[in-house]
């Protein structure tokens, strides 16, 4: 029998750290369009920094690897991680660029325009993984997006998946991914613009979902969640037993079974939408913590719809994320 690993952590999240300056106002402006705003809120962000407080608030040991500047903005994220009780050790500062921006729009439906500038995202090397190897050893997820460079995303998985820990990637912003690295992801999950990057389909429904999941599972990925545009999500996963006793699809091609795989559907969870923005990161979080915890592949999912729905009734990502005892209440 192989040696029991130890794990100093649940979640070790890889990515982004912006600071968000939000305008919430009637509309969503058109090209050369001035709206004026109703509201401001300067925040902290970043998808990567938006998931590892999502994961802290729901009762995660959580740590971080990433870059930020040498700025005020970089002391003031150090900070607020460091509130959130989040380990900022490979938290690295970088002199020759500053701390990641995105600008945000928001309409009254909650629905957002986004422009980001990365600044020392971008700056994470590989050398900065190597260094925080011990880290991604000692977890149970490994949870990373690509705001950061591929060449780190690549270097992490390939530490984390060798150590036992499971890959989690939100696949955004959309970008192809290499085949190095899908081999390497457990789970995935992808909205419907990132999903067609990743295998040319357009997600209109259930159906197409399914398409989608089976070139992923080709792929070597055990469990996606899909975004069907404004309806809900489908999660699938693959497997001959469902642990949740829901029926098997079996995905066919050239006449023949390629193999068989569960999916359960999470409907989009009623509450009063005020800023939509971050929805996706609090998703993958919730996904994050439930695996990290244990649950089954639908389990997770419940989780992860109401992490995202909560996340939406106030302005701003990081102000909205709730905590687990807001989730637990919410769920009843």
């Amino acid at each position: 029998m192989g040696q029991q690993r130890t794990h100093k952590y649940d979640v070790v999240v890889i990515g982004g750290a912006n600071t968000d300056f939000i305008v919430k106002g009637p509309k969503l402006p058109e090209p050369g369009e001035t709206i004026d705003g109703q509201n401001f809120l300067q925040a902290f962000g970043g998808k990567g920094a938006n998931q590892a407080v999502a994961c802290a608030r729901l009762g995660a040991r959580v740590a971080f690897v990433g870059c930020v500047g040498a700025d005020k903005r970089g002391t003031e994220t150090i900070a607020n991680f460091q509130r959130e009780g989040i380990s900022v050790r490979h938290l690295r500062r970088q002199r020759r660029a500053a701390t990641g921006v995105a600008l945000i729009t928001v309409d009254k439906q909650g629905e957002k325009q986004i422009m980001t500038a990365p600044g020392a995202n971008q700056c994470l090397t590989v050398g900065d993984i190597q260094r925080a190897a011990p880290l991604l050893r000692s977890t149970k997820v490994l949870l990373m997006q690509y705001e950061v460079p591929e060449a780190a995303v690549i270097k992490a998985a390939e530490i984390a998946h060798k150590a036992g820990a499971l890959v989690v990637i939100d696949p955004a912003p959309a970008r192809p991914t290499p085949k190095k690295l899908l081999r390497l992801i457990d789970v995935i999950r992808p909205n419907s613009a990132e999903a067609k990057v990743l295998t040319g389909l357009n997600i209109r429904d259930r159906k197409t979902a399914c398409r989608a999941a089976a070139k992923l599972f080709r792929a070597g990925i055990k469990m996606v969640a899909l975004q069907i545009g404004d309806s809900g999500d489908l999660i699938l996963w693959k497997g001959e037993r469902s642990p949740s006793g829901l029926p098997l699809l079996e995905e066919r091609a050239g006449g023949r079974a390629d193999f068989p795989f569960t999916h359960h559907f999470l409907r989009r969870l009623k509450v009063k939408t005020v800023d939509a923005t971050g929805a996706g990161d609090a998703f993958a979080a919730g996904l994050a913590v439930a695996l990290a915890e244990g649950c089954n592949y639908r389990e997770a999912g419940i989780l992860a719809n109401a992490v995202a729905a909560l996340s939406t009734t106030k302005l701003g990502v990081q102000p909205a994320l709730p905590t687990r005892s807001e989730v637990v209440r919410f769920l009843r």
